[in-house]
């Protein structure tokens, strides 16, 4: 009776396993053409910006012959050049405090016990819901009081006080044991060292996610370098792009400059692809 019975449960299973491939076609369908649509300017970008200067490209017609004379010309610009670099010290500089400050921010605020925490992390919180146009006058007025306007100082501490950063942080370390924590206090651990050993460590994921996030808000971000950096100096690549355009410019010349502006965006990301995914796996782990 025991074979009799498992037979039909064997067949239900195959049956089961050889109609999971094709339930899945609609979905990796889904999948396919949605990645099509999104990866489609990109290369329509990278092909205006490979074309001849002058010549007919699409989506009027694809282009005869494929140049890197727009590229070039672009990196030879010494304007750009220094934008880039502007926009890589803006943003690097950025990510490194704002990983530093958010992770021991979230440490305090999920493992440490003190009066006020939760008022204080709330009220920190509640910052989120105040767009920063409302206070990007106040800001500037500031910051222009201070002598921070058109230096690299005035660019970048006004934007380090990341609410999301440190909720995001909490809200990870949050899931971490205690017991981790209580066996360094027996050992006579001081908090830098806990937070060194310890809690780096295993937010490392986590770190690396939050770390391509902030480099993306900060190397595409207009309004704030548009204010106060007014010299080339300090002038940011998305924002030095812009003057080009008043410039009679020929269309794969910007395509060629938007092009080299989303590199290190690309470059940033492959880099870390390992930790992004491993950061959602340790999510659905928990």
């Amino acid at each position: 009776m025991t074979l009799t019975a498992s037979r039909p449960l064997a067949r239900a299973s195959k049956a089961a396993r050889a109609g999971r491939p094709r339930a899945r076609w609609p979905l990796a369908a889904l999948l396919g053409v949605m990645a099509v649509l999104t990866v489609s300017p990109f290369l329509v970008m990278l092909v205006v910006a490979l074309s001849p200067a002058g010549r007919p490209t699409v989506p009027g017609r694809w282009p005869e012959s494929l140049t890197f004379d727009n590229l070039a010309r672009v990196l030879s610009s010494s304007g750009i050049a220094e934008w880039t670099v502007n926009s890589l010290v803006y943003s690097v500089v950025s990510v490194v405090i704002i990983l530093l400050t958010a992770s021991m921010a979230g440490y305090a605020f999920a493992k440490k016990r003190f009066p006020g925490r939760d008022a204080m992390f709330w009220t920190f919180l509640a910052t989120m819901m105040v767009p920063f146009q409302a206070t990007l006058i106040p800001t500037f007025v500031l910051v222009n009081g201070l002598g921070g306007v058109d230096t690299f100082w005035g660019l970048i501490v006004p934007t380090l006080a990341n609410s999301q950063a440190v909720f995001l942080m909490r809200q990870f370390i949050l899931g971490l044991p205690d017991e981790l924590f209580d066996a360094a206090k027996v050992d006579g651990a001081s908090e830098l060292r806990v937070y060194w050993t310890i809690v780096v460590p295993l937010t490392k994921p986590i770190l690396a996610t939050l770390g391509v996030f902030v480099f993306l808000w900060h190397w595409n971000d207009f309004l704030w370098p548009l204010v106060v950096g007014q010299s080339d100096t300090t002038r940011t690549l998305t924002v030095g792009l812009t003057t080009l355009r008043t410039e009679e410019l020929q269309l794969s010349v910007l395509m060629a400059s938007a092009t080299v502006s989303v590199v290190p965006c690309l470059v940033v990301f492959f880099l870390l692809q390992r930790y992004l995914v491993n950061s959602i796996a340790m999510t659905g782990l928990k």
